[in-house]
């Protein structure tokens, strides 16, 4: 198995779709904004190359093995979930989603640099997967899978992104790293304790960057659908946040068109982007966002 480096990658190409993290809701508002901009006669799911971080990376797989138009009806057709508890991260109470925030919010205060960062939030994924329960990660996998159309990877470029947990050290899953694409997934997102695959261990893409928009250096055309507007948790300086990953892609001879919630949307994202019973409002806003920038993103793209 072969973990892909960022420096490694292939670079040239005409158009790049970038799919940003933001948890369960932010899933279903990408897929509203794909399935909304494909109503009004624009289909980015063409695209010569396609990244998806955490749940970008399930959105990405997902619509590249599915209609978006099929993936919005099932999340607006599904029952909301009943709450007997505050919502909270993958039908977690909402205690522990603050703890998760906490334990995190920590690691980027002590770090001194994204590369320490990464090796910090690795170790603590590794010794909360020691400390948790060992049918953990099947049953992680198993819901992923459920998740996917197909658990074959596209012939299309599709980039998943990832941390190796032991190291450190950003990673690319595609088609050619020997991960199946359910583990690559289920490695993007893992948010909480370390995901095996082999011999290695990772941590959640997002840890890289929310969006991994640089990766699409090379490509005359990058848009960009990031559900958490941008945002970052991590210092600026440390350029981890949308605009850097933009004014690098500009620099090197890109196109870049982004995509946020605009403000009537905000309250289904961020914060609670693990409330599973605000996933079709979610979409709802996406799908209405990606009618009303059709016209505009069409110019672009095509």
């Amino acid at each position: 198995m072969n973990s892909t480096s960022s420096s490694a990658l292939p670079t040239a190409g005409e158009r790049a779709l970038v799919l940003g993290g933001g948890g369960a809701t932010g899933n279903a508002w990408l897929i509203g904004v794909v399935a909304g901009l494909l109503e009004a006669g624009l289909n980015v799911t063409d695209a010569d190359l396609v990244v998806g971080t955490s749940a970008g990376a399930t959105a990405a797989a997902q619509m590249t093995g599915a209609s978006p138009t099929a993936l919005l009806a099932d999340i607006l057709a599904a029952e909301p979930p009943q709450r007997t508890e505050p919502a909270g991260h993958g039908g977690r109470p909402a205690a522990a989603v603050a703890d998760h925030m906490a334990r995190t919010a920590a690691v980027f205060a002590a770090a001194s640099d994204p590369a320490d960062m990464r090796r910090r939030m690795g170790a603590a994924a590794i010794e909360l997967d020691a400390a948790g329960d060992p049918s953990a990660q099947e049953r992680w996998r198993a819901t992923v899978g459920a998740r996917l159309p197909s658990r074959e990877w596209p012939d299309r470029t599709l980039l998943v992104t990832a941390v190796d947990a032991r190291t450190g050290e950003p990673v690319v899953l595609d088609r050619h790293s020997g991960v199946a694409l359910v583990d690559a997934v289920a490695a993007s997102t893992a948010g909480g304790p370390a995901y095996t695959v082999g011999d290695h261990r990772y941590v959640d893409g997002g840890y890289r960057s929310v969006e991994n928009a640089d990766l699409a250096v090379g490509h005359r055309r990058v848009l960009v659908l990031a559900p958490l507007g941008g945002r970052t948790r991590m210092p600026l300086e440390w350029g981890m946040h949308l605009a850097a990953q933009v004014e690098q892609l500009r620099a090197s001879g890109s196109s870049v068109a982004t995509v946020v919630p605009d403000s009537s949307s905000e309250h289904l994202l961020g914060v609670n982007a693990m409330d599973l019973s605000l996933r079709p409002a979610a979409a709802r806003a996406g799908r209405d966002l990606g009618r009303a920038r059709a016209a505009q993103l069409t110019e672009f793209w095509r």
